[in-house]
């Protein structure tokens, strides 16, 4: 393969696409690479792979006044910054105007102006003033021959199906994405946005060496968002507009006083960047990578951004410092030194999650390919129809399908285990109700699709939906989302591990029920409301403490990681409280000699999380166990219904011991509970 220069690569891509999926990508690009030429003519090369950032200078250069330029906006990206700059130093005025009910008329006014005069217009946000636009082709065709030479229009807009085709067409169109990777991340910023004037505009060596710490930490920010929810629970669109007022302040305060380290510290984290947080541990990732790289030790000559000890190597040796550089064109040639692949090391993350983000990637691009393929179906053949399938499928199903609850014999179980007195009893009447719910329902969908097919009741767009969706072996809709969106079963990828949870779920209730007894862990996957259970626990707990005077608001959840591996190694229920299993780790392991979080095995993503052992302890008493956590305190991590995390999934903080680790380790590394991996 490698002697052969024409199909090696793309035999050796094949062979990655077989064995490594995860690497297809870097294989694809191998393949771009190493394709520069064929048959002594030119094709692809180096240069259709290589990040690029034109400047806003080099895109003035390219217009005229009857040429405007269009920049297509995605999320994180704006240019008004780089315009206006450009806009100072060639000495001229520029208006902008961002579009919106009654702003056509604002427009109009600003571009006749800036023809007369030879001044710039900026219309930002095109895409809500599509009716100006439809004219706006006309009128610079009108108007090219008596327009002012140094006249010059800028169009930003999102990608629209209504926009109109004859502007873009006359436009140069600029797709103002933020780039991908740290390289062409900070090299964008080295470009676009810092220039040689804004590294003289103070002579201290704090603001050269902030000023990049600044751009590194932005581009971070940013590029983490690729790792999906273990990258943060929320994808932010941070933007230049970001790091500009964060330089802007950092500028004025440099000026004006000595500098702050809480003050710079709060401004960047709590109100730029912070500005736009919504979710709380999110809030505290962001402030983990300013107490890290916006602190005192960034000025020692010795600070680096590369972990203190690596699991990997990392990609050529490379170490992220900053750079002592006197004018931009030496910051732009260091950065350009950066490997081409990002080790996740340098966000603070587990090697495991390039794994996570390169299957994410490669999903998307083979789905992607797949879509593209011409939709054919063959016809004759002897096989089973669709519709065969579907209804095999659905009788198949139903006849594994449990029985439905009766309501007298489980009231009737529930009052012999002590009634509806006791919190728990209550929380097990509602769980069953919920769970008879969702079986009568999937049971009427199926019954409903087979009388479908076999023609004996109409073929709504629901009956449709279903049978497109159990065919493609995913879960139809309304099984798992009520008409208004509100999630009434749970949310599974495919069919197969739905319906693996609805016979879980089952077994879990009715042995509940039929046994006249609680199990001795719960499967805390199988409730559709575990809050609701973890208030349960909170509220027997405390009656049992009657006496001490505790109250429910005065109890916090307490947790601890017991020895049993599985659930079916615990042979008796504790004395209060309760075990609970089913949660897997994500971004780290758990040591059982340590009682410890340590660092994940490598290609392993998820670890199971031995049972846990529940109950409810007072804030003081909380407060007093935080030594037993380890030397810096325990790490508080977050448990979620799903691997998306987001508020609408969160259950509640468990404390996990950390010996050897700061907290702060285990926040960048993204860690979490997780009900469902799927």
């Amino acid at each position: 393969i490698k002697a052969d220069r024409e199909t090696g690569p793309f035999l050796r891509m094949l062979l990655v696409r077989c064995f490594r999926e995860d690497r297809t990508l870097l294989a694809g690009l191998e393949f771009i690479r190493a394709m520069e030429t064929v048959d002594s003519l030119p094709a692809m090369g180096d240069r259709f792979i290589k990040p690029v950032s034109d400047t806003t200078e080099a895109i003035y250069a390219a217009m005229d006044s009857k040429t405007p330029v269009i920049y297509l906006l995605s999320a994180g990206a704006d240019p008004t910054e780089s315009v206006e700059n450009l806009a100072k130093k060639k000495r001229r005025d520029v208006t902008c105007v961002s579009m919106g009910e009654g702003q056509d008329v604002v427009a109009m006014r600003a571009i006749n102006t800036a023809m007369v005069n030879g001044s710039w217009v900026m219309l930002q946000n095109c895409h809500l003033g599509l009716d100006f636009l439809m004219g706006l082709e006309d009128l610079l065709h009108k108007i090219a021959e008596t327009s002012n030479e140094d006249f010059r229009l800028f169009v930003t807009s999102e990608p629209h199906v209504d926009f109109p085709i004859g502007l873009l067409q006359m436009s140069t169109k600029i797709t103002n994405e933020p780039p991908n990777g740290l390289k062409a991340g900070i090299l964008r910023s080295y470009t676009a946005i810092v220039d040689q004037d804004k590294l003289e505009r103070i002579e201290t060596p704090q603001w050269r060496i902030l000023l990049y710490g600044i751009c590194f930490l932005h581009s971070v920010v940013q590029e983490r968002r690729k790792f999906g929810p273990l990258g943060w629970c929320v994808p932010y669109e941070y933007n230049d507009g970001d790091l500009t007022a964060c330089l802007t302040f950092l500028e004025k305060h440099l000026y004006t006083s000595t500098l702050s380290w809480p003050t710079l510290q709060y401004m960047v984290w709590e109100a730029q960047y912070g500005g736009k947080i919504t979710d709380n541990f999110d809030r505290r990732l962001f402030g983990s990578y300013v107490d890290a790289w916006l602190s005192p030790m960034t000025l020692a000559p010795s600070f680096s951004f590369n972990p203190a000890t690596s699991i990997n190597k990392i990609p050529d040796d490379f170490d992220y410092v900053i750079p002592q550089c006197s004018d931009d064109t030496e910051y732009q040639a260091f950065i350009k030194s950066f490997p081409n692949n990002d080790s996740p090391e340098i966000f603070g993350m587990h090697p495991n999650a390039d794994l996570t983000f390169r299957n994410k990637e490669v999903t998307q691009l083979i789905s992607t390919i797949l879509e593209t393929q011409p939709k054919t179906s063959s016809e004759g053949g002897g096989g089973k129809s669709r519709e065969d399938i579907v209804s095999e499928k659905c009788s198949e199903l139903l006849g594994s399908a449990p029985d439905n609850y009766v309501e007298d014999f489980y009231m009737e179980q529930i009052a012999k285990m002590g009634g509806l007195g006791i919190p728990l009893n209550i929380f097990l009447m509602q769980e069953v109700q919920r769970f008879n719910n969702v079986l009568v329902k999937v049971k009427a969908s199926m019954n409903g699709i087979i009388q479908a097919i076999r023609g004996e009741v109409v073929t709504t767009e629901l009956i449709l939906a279903g049978i497109n969706s159990i065919f493609d072996a995913r879960v139809p809709q309304d099984w798992m989302f009520s008409a208004g969106g509100d999630e009434i079963s749970w949310i599974s990828p495919t069919l197969g591990l739905w319906y693996a949870g609805l016979i879980g779920r089952d077994e879990q209730f009715r042995t509940w029920v039929n046994n006249v007894k609680r199990p001795l862990s719960f499967w805390l996957t199988g409730f559709s409301n575990p809050q609701g259970f973890l208030t349960g626990v909170q509220q027997e707990v405390t009656r049992n403490h009657k006496a001490d005077k505790w109250s429910l608001d005065s109890v916090d959840v307490h947790t601890e990681v017991t020895e049993y591996d599985r659930s079916e190694q615990v042979v008796r229920p504790p004395k209060e409280g309760c075990y609970m299993h089913g949660l897997f780790l994500e971004g780290a392991a758990w040591s059982k000699g340590d009682i410890s979080l340590v660092e994940s095995t490598p290609k392993v993503l998820y670890v199971p999380l031995p049972v846990l052992f529940c109950t409810a302890v007072t804030k003081s008493q909380k407060r007093s166990m935080e030594g037993d956590y380890g030397p810096n305190g325990g790490f508080n991590c977050a448990v979620y219904k799903y691997p998306k995390r987001t508020d609408r999934f969160y259950i509640f903080t468990v404390v996990l011991a950390t010996r050897e680790k700061a907290p702060r380790h285990w926040i960048l590394r993204g860690v979490a509970l997780l009900c469902s991996t799927d």
